[in-house]
């Protein structure tokens, strides 16, 4: 059934979010390593069960969660997208917590004297962010009505450009979700946009690398080119 579907994918989400939570905090591994490593661990694990193989025996209600429209043309995703950005927003910068990750982003050794727990923090954010792509992963899944496991291959890509783009430094310590939002939207529009010119995907792809290291680049060069002239 539908609802047993939704809570399973979401649960597998959360799973695995607390799995790369515990590889980070407990053993000290490196946060990117340990990403792109159970990336590849997962998508492997998807392979080895479907094989080259689709699954498409989803129920008929399932489809809304892709393909549902909530309001005229506000489809069920985007209501879904503004209310988890207004509370993540909420959350990162109205609350305690929200500042604690700041901190940590910007110094997690000072915050560790401070007395902040440092990693029971950093396991939640893995937590969450286990959580946020279970519900993408039913999001996708409903809206393509079937499951392969190379669905969203190349999509880390997207999301890292999205976060820079919208002003989130790669560091650590600083950022909103208000750039990030408006950096997504603006993404989306201009692969839109390439997709009515027919544009290939790997001309896509080249587009995005391209825009991720200018989005990174520029803020160095202007920083160097001002402290060159006031210097």
């Amino acid at each position: 059934g539908t609802p047993v579907l939704v809570a399973i994918g979401i649960a597998v989400g959360l799973g695995c979010g607390a799995f790369n939570g515990l590889l980070v905090t407990r053993l000290g591994l490196p946060s990117i390593v340990v990403t792109i490593g159970t990336m590849s661990l997962f998508r492997g694990i998807a392979f080895i069960i479907l094989g080259d193989q689709a699954y498409k025996g989803y129920p008929e209600s399932f489809a809304f969660f892709g393909q549902g429209y909530v309001w005229w043309v506000f489809s069920f995703e985007l209501a879904l997208f503004l209310l988890a950005a207004l509370v993540y927003w909420f959350v990162l910068h109205r609350t305690s917590f929200g500042r604690r990750v700041f901190a940590i982003g910007n110094n997690p050794v000072a915050c560790q004297f401070s007395g902040v727990r440092v990693d029971r923090i950093k396991f939640i954010l893995f937590c969450l962010t286990g959580l946020m792509s279970g519900i993408a992963s039913v999001l996708i899944t409903s809206r393509l009505g079937s499951t392969r496991p190379s669905i969203a291959q190349g999509y880390e890509l997207e999301a890292i450009t999205m976060v820079v783009l919208g002003g989130v430094s790669i560091l650590g310590g600083a950022g909103s979700i208000l750039g990030v939002v408006l950096a997504a939207f603006m993404m989306g529009l201009v692969t839109f946009g390439l997709g009515l010119l027919n544009v290939p995907g790997i001309v896509m792809s080249i587009f995005i690398g391209l825009l991720l290291i200018i989005v990174i680049a520029l803020p160095i060069v202007w920083r160097r080119l001002r402290e060159g002239r006031f210097g």
